[in-house]
């Protein structure tokens, strides 16, 4: 069976399908770059097999160009909207993706990301660079510490819970979270139940870890930033479409937060020329939450399981049920 890659994966997840003989017959965008549109429409043809990354938008265009052989669609990721998933049941395609094994990587980067954020590290690593370090002076690069403050988590999922089990030995006083329902695992963390209004206005740093759905798209807006707290830190690790990114400039700019940490941004990547880039108080990084070399190899063999396990109608490690 004709399988397609849209991109260089590590060697783990290579190292599986090109040992699986007999049963798949591999094609490949050769590149550490995301694949042009043309290519992806032309390399998908005939595929009974399609393995994906989150920067491939796979519509009805693609799943036409692929056609009717097309059985499963493998994602190297967590996030799935990149996929059309409406017109993939529709075609009744099954779908693999890879959550639980990049929860850990993405808490601590989290958490690295917080810190950096809230004890201001790049500024202080610029001031070293270009000899703004003089002397010690009382209030210079001061910032908020975790200690005795309260948290705020919007979705304890996995990833959210992740984030909460790092942050509390820090001496966290207080940690609330928002979402759907309340969630039973959150007693392990001390975790009290909030509307969102009330985790907002309390909370000294705001963490989003939620999934991007019609209801969290553009949730962290200008009303959203008017109710927190002067002091507050606002952390993104989810995905940048949950943020309205005009209103954050605003709220940063005017002094309306005190900073805010962003491993997601709309787009991606984000302009060198964008407004928030120019800020001391906003630190971005390039969507590197899953980044550490043992996360992404276990991410890509899931990826490849996940893939023949469709193409051979049996059970997927982690497929995804829609």
């Amino acid at each position: 069976m004709k399988v397609f890659i849209t991109r260089r994966i590590p060697q783990e997840g290579m190292k599986i399908l090109t040992e699986a003989t007999g049963v798949c017959e591999v094609s490949q965008w050769d590149s550490d770059e995301p694949i042009p549109r043309s290519e992806l429409l032309k390399g998908v043809q005939g595929a009974h097999g399609l393995l994906c990354l989150l920067s491939d938008k796979i519509d009805a265009e693609v799943l036409d160009a692929a056609g009717p052989n097309l059985k499963v669609i493998s994602t190297m990721s967590v996030g799935f909207d990149h996929l059309a998933l409406e017109e993939i049941k529709k075609r009744g395609i099954r779908v693999g993706y890879t959550p639980d094994v990049l929860t850990d990587a993405t808490a601590e980067l989290t958490v690295a990301l917080l810190l950096a954020t809230a004890r201001r590290l790049p500024e202080g690593v610029e001031e070293v660079k270009k000899g703004g370090w003089s002397s010690w002076k009382p209030l210079w690069l001061c910032g908020y510490g975790l200690s005795g403050s309260t948290v705020g988590v919007i979705g304890l999922g996995r990833i959210g819970m992740a984030i909460a089990q790092r942050l509390l030995p820090f001496g966290v006083k207080r940690l609330l979270y928002t979402g759907r329902t309340a969630k039973a695992h959150g007693a392990e963390v001390n975790g009290e139940f909030v509307p969102l209004d009330e985790l907002v206005a309390e909370s000294d740093f705001i963490v989003v870890s939620c999934s991007l759905t019609p209801e969290t798209q553009g949730l962290c807006d200008k009303a959203f930033f008017s109710k927190m707290k002067k002091t507050a830190v606002f952390i993104n690790s989810s995905r940048g479409a949950v943020v309205n990114q005009e209103d954050l400039y605003e709220a940063l700019s005017r002094g309306q937060i005190a900073a805010a940490g962003l491993d997601v941004t709309t787009p991606e990547p984000l302009p060198t020329s964008h407004p928030l880039l120019t800020l001391k108080n906003c630190v971005v990084l390039p969507h590197i939450g899953s980044a550490t070399y043992s996360t992404r190899g276990v991410m890509s063999a899931l990826t490849a399981q996940n893939l023949l396990g469709g193409l051979q109608g049996s059970d997927m490690p982690s497929e995804l049920s829609f």
